[in-house]
């Protein structure tokens, strides 16, 4: 009965996996580089100019450029700067006669207008992550299952591989499959603890919408639920008299008396100029774990008195919030947002290691006829198209960043095009191509395209690495490096693809085989 319960739950891991995997390829790489989404925007712009972080001088130019450009909005939005993100961004609704929503850069040290490209930047990747570019809701629907799959994936495999932590110590290079599933058992032992909190933490994150029951039960709907957990942001109603309203850097200076450790990330001022103005400092929430919702500082435009601060949480918006810090990553400083970043690659090579150790089993049993059945061709598609062909499309999202004209309407749309477009390129040439050609072929480019985008770069914007390492600009080096490394990893693996046949299965004895070969092999 336990043997027969393990080969169930070996059999429930192959094909969870399978099944989700190419999608979960996608999810876990794009969420991987998101931790580093500010640095990502940061090259996409390569405009914005690089000043000495000022908060209370980038408040006074922001105030300034909005009270001469839109006086008469409704609202003001600001984004202040900080080590990631250099630039000041200013938005609003509406105004002298202007319709939808505005959004505007500013030099943080002058205030002045910085005619920045278009393009979505790391928040594309950020909102692929979770959102599949797909309508809402239905993207977050297909990313959230995705994640319970992985979730089951993770705790079936636990249960398949009794001698889990032996196997995690054991690796046999040159051994054909066992090299796959040793690596694929080592890495997965490595970052187990991470790989579950990060599936279960994106269940938590999204439970509103997949367990709506209980606020349903309790509340007329999700709007007045989301309004007590995360307080009320109603626009307040015009007074309709004029009242001149008080500086920002002041205001900012009073909040510092009262919480000295605060660090603010954006503001949002409701009827500037008007007797009833609101002006409302949010906190990026860096100095916590725990993200705590609907925190901020509310104070009277007019007369700059206190009129709201956040209320003690409760318990449970404690552990919720602390899930999606945890997930989010928002506390991480430089090195532990590195390792996150290596975690997530990790769980990213779980996958593909598990796809390839799937095809390569059942490859073996069909290699003397020389042909493979349809099923077996389409997964082989799909695992190229699928992992070296997204790798493609994130070098081509980036060339597009590079030479598609400024000026260019609809340009961030433009980039996302090009993204999709050289995806699916890469699906027909894997179509196209034998399985172990297109492998080798896709990353010998994929190896060109990002060890030569650092040098695209330096043509393009002068702030190649011999202008961004002496300036001390590490966000925009530090992208230049991190690409170059990983086309040198590309051009390695291309290599290895090009020069031999992909792994495949040796027999084994039936009594040295685990639960989980066996299940695969029957």
């Amino acid at each position: 009965m336990k043997e027969g319960f393990r080969q169930a739950m070996a059999w429930l891991h192959t094909w969870a996996g399978l099944i989700f995997g190419w999608l979960l390829f996608a999810i876990f790489l794009t969420g991987t580089m998101s931790y580093f989404k500010p640095e990502i925007t940061r090259w996409s712009q390569p405009e914005v100019p690089v000043r000495a972080l000022d908060i209370p001088l980038a408040l006074g130019k922001a105030q300034d450029y909005l009270q001469r450009n839109a006086g008469d909005a409704p609202n003001w939005f600001i984004q202040l700067p900080d080590e990631r993100t250099p630039g000041i961004t200013v938005g609003w609704r509406g105004g002298d006669g202007q319709r939808g929503f505005i959004r505007k850069t500013l030099d943080a040290a002058t205030g002045a207008e910085v005619p920045t490209r278009e393009t979505r930047g790391g928040d594309f990747f950020y909102r692929f992550h979770f959102q599949l570019e797909m309508p809402y809701p239905w993207g977050r629907w297909l990313a959230t299952f995705a994640a319970l799959m992985m979730l089951v994936g993770l705790v079936t495999g636990i249960i398949t591989h009794k001698k889990i932590f032996k196997e995690f110590f054991t690796f046999r290079p040159g051994k054909g499959q066992r090299l796959w599933l040793d690596g694929h058992n080592a890495i997965g032992v490595l970052v187990l603890p991470f790989h579950l909190m990060i599936s279960y933490s994106s269940l938590v994150i999204f439970m509103y919408m997949v367990m709506p029951a209980p606020i349903l039960a309790g509340y007329d709907n999700q709007d007045s639920y989301f309004n007590e957990v995360f307080g009320g942001r109603d626009l307040v109603a015009a007074s309709g008299e004029k009242a001149p309203m008080q500086a920002l850097p002041q205001l900012y200076a009073r909040l510092l008396a009262q919480a000295p450790e605060a660090k603010i990330s954006w503001l949002e001022i409701q009827r500037p100029g008007d007797r009833n103005a609101q002006v409302l400092f949010v906190p990026d929430g860096r100095e916590r774990v725990s993200v705590q919702r609907g925190a901020g500082w509310r104070f009277n435009g007019a007369d700059g008195s206190l009129a709201w601060s956040a209320r003690p949480e409760s318990v449970a918006g404690i552990v919720s919030g602390g899930f999606y810090g945890l997930h989010m990553a928002s506390f991480a400083g430089p090195l532990l947002r590195w390792l996150y970043f290596f975690f997530g690659l990790a769980g990213t090579a779980v996958i593909g290691t598990g796809l390839v150790m799937w095809l390569g089993k059942r490859q073996v049993k069909h290699a003397r006829s020389g042909t493979q059945p349809f099923e077996l061709r389409l997964v082989e598609v799909l695992n190229i198209a699928s992992m070296s062909g997204l790798i493609l499309a994130v070098a081509g999202f980036f060339w597009a960043n590079r030479l598609l004209p400024v000026g260019l309407e609809g340009r961030a749309q433009w980039e996302v095009n090009l993204f999709f477009g050289v995806w699916l390129a890469s699906l027909l040439h894997a179509l196209l191509r034998p399985g172990r050609r297109a492998w080798g072929e896709q990353l010998a480019l994929a190896a060109l395209a990002w060890t030569a985008l650092p040098l695209l770069n330096g043509l393009t914007t002068g702030q190649g690495l011999n202008h961004s390492i002496p300036g001390g600009d590490w966000a925009m080096a530090g992208f230049d490096l991190t690409v170059f490394g990983c086309g040198l990893l590309f051009a390695w693996t291309a290599a290895k693809m090009l020069r031999e046949p992909l792994p495949t299965a040796r027999r084994t004895p039936k009594a040295a085989r685990t639960p989980h070969l066996e299940a695969e092999t029957n």
